[in-house]
């Protein structure tokens, strides 16, 4: 029985199969609450599995489990109904009753087999504020915008049911369901078959470290928590105590529910290093076995990318070098060396960073704190990823989360100037990384994204408030933080798509077309090593030198942090050079740069740099092979 998939499983001919893991609850029965009004005894199997067939239930039909028994809230006389906890759909919220889906779509996508990771280039967004309706259907009418732009993967922020209509996402309670204020399973269906036929994957952020708290009644069920952990957003998900086996199926089984039922093509695992598991096989590792065998099963390539604080490349190790073999992993620390190097701040997290020669690592390696003493963190912090190949790292200029945990949720067009957009666009696209867009950056939107939320509970809006001050305390801001229960925090984040076609955006988005044109064009470039690359960073010029080669061709980069003209000596090698792009030209909105289209260099040349500029020079194997 307990092999069944867990939830409402419809069978066709109006049967239903409900299965439910409550050992807490001694005896349950199912309500059936639309189109008619029904109570049926549920049978208890091994494990504390309840389980029911029932006739007469179309999808469409709602549902709620009645619980009898003190240690799941309700008592013989007076039992407590919820919904269930591996519901596929929640139409009138957390607090609502369940309803019974099925899985019947008409898929276009028969010829779609996924994309090989190293083509990936991610353009992350939020359901709800990408567009003025914020559903699913609403982003399609864009994906050809994205694919134009050079786009190979469209990352949605988390989409299980969460309370109220407005949310990051990280608040959910339902993990199988899909937001209803977005437009439900069928909407979420429809925007993958979209892509797919359109040659753009779909990643899918997903949160196993915790629950939301409005509306999760897991507790109410079975062992679903631990005490003996604690997250920053409150209990532990008990992946390795008492009853953990049936915990960690509940969590595969929705890992596997998405990339089957959804044909999602690889999951975001939201911060993992709050996932608290000191078992032997931790479920990390479980996990990433599970999917890449349903992969291969669908003969699909399906991918695990983690988001993680820890600097620990034993996530992305393979499991004969001890790791638990996840796909990719996120690298702030990029990004951190970046954004000082950028914007000069140094508070919070950002006091580790400022120096060019952290960027210049982060080009090398990876991490820049692999194993070396963190300021911001008063230890040693991290391990080494000089062996990890390129493509196991993604890498940003800006994402949700370095945005939305700043105060007033800035985006980086509001701190930096315009060849400084283009600098930090530059840097990522053209690194032998992984690289993500957050939505938006591409035509320097500047809409804010701050935290946002539409909880029920005046007290527990009252505890995020306290909670987004306390976080902030760290980078000594004094300002209050926008509301995040307030309506217009929410409203303020939607993007306009307009503005890529103002005249004085334009040349921003033509720039990122560009670089990812280039990305793709240029083999030295379209193969992700750090081994065919050399890197050079010049503090005393205030310039990131790089070399990257193939067997067919060769270029050499030159990013200029200085927010003035000058004169720099740069180590180009002997030969001659084409001029491939300049980010100083007209074309892109620069300032006019002087330096040439050809360059004959002796070994080193000394070039006038415009500030903030992005410098690429080229050459083929054949002009390599005759310069020597």
């Amino acid at each position: 029985m307990t092999r069944h998939r867990l939830g409402a499983t419809y069978l066709g001919r109006a049967r239903c199969r409900f299965l439910v893991w409550a050992p807490r609850v001694p005896r349950m029965e199912l309500h059936i609450v639309a189109p008619d009004d029904r109570i049926i005894s549920m049978a208890l199997a091994s494990s504390g599995y309840h389980h029911a067939e029932v006739e007469g239930i179309e999808p469409g039909s709602r549902y709620l489990y009645r619980l009898r028994g003190e240690s799941s809230g309700g008592t013989a006389d007076r039992p407590c109904e919820r919904p269930d906890p591996a519901s596929r759909f929640q139409p009138e919220g957390v607090h609502g009753p369940s309803q019974v889906e099925t899985s019947a779509f008409d898929w276009e996508d028969a010829d779609w087999h996924g994309l090989p990771l190293s083509q990936y280039i991610f353009y992350e967004l939020h359901v709800g504020t990408f567009t003025p309706a914020g559903t699913f259907e609403a982003i399609i009418a864009h994906l050809d915008e994205l694919r134009e732009l050079g786009i190979t993967a469209v990352e949605l922020m988390p989409v299980a049911q969460f309370p109220g209509s407005r949310n990051w996402g990280y608040d959910g309670t339902y993990p199988f369901a899909v937001q209803n204020s977005y437009g439900g399973p069928v909407g979420l269906k429809r925007l993958v078959d979209a892509c797919h036929r359109k040659a753009l994957a779909v990643v899918l952020d997903v949160v196993y470290n915790h629950l939301g708290p409005e509306g999760n009644y897991l507790g109410d069920f079975a062992p679903y928590f631990t005490d003996f952990y604690r997250t920053p957003w409150g209990g532990a998900l008990n992946f390795d105590g008492p009853h953990s086996d049936e915990v960690r199926r509940y969590f595969l089984e929705n890992a596997l529910y998405w990339i089957t039922e959804f044909r999602i093509d690889a999951l975001r695992l939201d911060a993992v290093h709050a996932i608290l598991d000191f078992s032997a096989q931790p479920f990390l590792e479980e996990l990433a076995l599970a999917v890449h065998r349903q992969a291969q099963h669908l003969n699909r390539r399906i991918y695990c990318i983690a988001e993680s604080a820890l600097n620990d490349t034993r996530l992305i190790r393979p499991r004969e070098l001890g790791g638990f073999d996840l796909d990719a992993q996120w690298n702030d620390d990029f990004h951190h060396a970046l954004h000082t190097l950028l914007t000069g701040e140094q508070s919070g997290y950002y006091q580790d960073f400022g120096r060019l020669s952290d960027l210049a690592q982060a080009w090398r390696e990876g991490f820049v704190y692999a194993g070396r003493y963190s300021a911001y963190r008063r230890r040693r912090h991290g391990n080494s990823s000089r062996n990890i190949p390129a493509r196991r790292l993604v890498v940003f200029a800006q994402n949700h989360d370095q945005i939305g945990n700043r105060l007033g949720g800035e985006r980086l067009s509001r701190l930096v100037s315009f060849e400084g957009l283009k600098l930090s666009a530059g840097l990522v696209l053209l690194s032998p990384f992984l690289p993500l867009l957050f939505m938006g950056e591409e035509y320097g939107e500047a809409a804010p994204f701050p935290y946002f939320i539409s909880h029920l509970d005046p007290a527990l809006v009252e505890a995020v408030r306290q909670g987004r001050r306390q976080e902030f305390a760290a980078f000594g801001w004094q300002e209050e933080p926008p509301d995040p229960q307030d309506e217009q925090t929410f409203r303020r984040a939607k993007l306009d798509h307009s503005r890529h076609l103002d005249k004085t955006k334009a040349p921003l988005r033509a720039f990122y077309r560009e670089l990812l044109r280039l990305r793709k064009a240029i083999a030295a470039l379209a193969q992700l090593s750090q081994k065919n690359m050399e890197v050079i960073g010049d503090d005393r010029q205030n310039m990131l030198f790089v070399r990257r080669w193939s067997d067919e061709d060769e270029v050499c980069l030159v990013f200029h942090f200085r927010d003035r003209s000058a004169a720099a000596m740069i180590p180009i090698p002997a030969g001659r050079w084409e001029k491939g792009l300049d980010s100083g030209e007209k074309r892109w909105q620069g300032p006019a740069s002087c330096a040439p289209a050809t360059i004959a260099s002796p070994g080193e040349v000394q070039l006038t740099l415009p500030p903030h500029v992005v410098l690429l020079w080229t050459r083929g194997k054949e002009r390599l092979a005759g310069s020597n």
